[in-house]
């Protein structure tokens, strides 16, 4: 889903690198579900969250589907384990060399952060519970809309952007100017997906009136009638009349 959504925002793995300050062969493990070369899942799930952002996704969205799909979030730390480590600690280095010293404050130091960024993962979660409701599911090679980073916009300037939303269920494919497909099947009534791709994005919809399009931020609503196949393609820029 990663690897797709860079693809559509017309970003390589080393622009995305220069923009996340992640490494090229850290993105690429990711991108390949290769999590044993990436780190620790508490580093993953950063390097999923911050590629996610980057490349125009949800990052909750996408950090909460790793977890399910690999095994969940790092569980909380108690503070009394902190304390009793800390405790522990300080009977070894009376009898241990100094090296031991040094090893016990280095690790109650990684416990304490541990116990920090779990605490701030949960209050990112509140904040995002009671702000924006996020864009209704689509496939997984279909971005969310979402605001980009400055540096991921200028790489987008020769990027078309197609929001679709369905008014009653409607079959159609969605195609970029080389022929890839970026969605076929069907959208549900009430939903709404977004697309991105550089050049142009080919649209066939099997039900022109079922569905309200907008073409780079323009509203061109249906774009032909009740039962109508049609065709349309669209490129960057003032998107054509309906």
């Amino acid at each position: 889903m990663l690897a797709a959504a860079r693809q559509s925002s017309g970003l390589t793995v080393e622009q995305l690198s220069q923009v996340t300050r992640i490494r090229e062969v850290i993105i690429k493990a990711v991108e390949r579900d290769a999590f044993a070369e990436s780190g620790s899942d508490f580093y993953i799930r950063g390097h999923v969250k911050t590629i996610a952002r980057a490349v125009g996704l949800d990052p909750e969205a996408v950090v909460h589907r790793f977890d399910q799909e690999y095994g969940g979030a790092p569980q909380p730390v108690r503070a009394s384990a902190v304390f009793q480590t800390d405790r522990m600690i300080k009977m070894a280095e009376r009898r241990g060399p100094g090296w031991t010293t040094a090893l016990a404050v280095a690790l109650a130091v990684v416990v304490v952060f541990g116990v920090v960024k779990v605490l701030g993962g949960a209050s990112d979660q509140v904040r995002t519970a009671g702000g924006e409701r996020p864009a209704a599911s689509v496939p997984p090679n279909s971005p969310f809309t979402e605001a980009p980073p400055p540096a991921v916009a200028m790489a987008r300037k020769n990027t078309v952007v197609v929001t679709v939303e369905a008014k009653r269920r409607a079959r159609m494919t969605i195609r970029d100017a080389k022929g890839r497909e970026l969605f076929d099947g069907s959208l549900k009534a009430g939903r709404i997906a977004t697309w991105r791709a550089q050049s142009r994005i080919d649209l066939e919809v099997g039900d022109a009136g079922a569905v309200w399009v907008q073409v780079n931020g323009k509203k061109l609503g249906a774009i032909g009638e009740r039962g109508q196949t049609v065709r349309r393609s669209f490129v960057p820029g003032k998107p054509p009349a309906r």
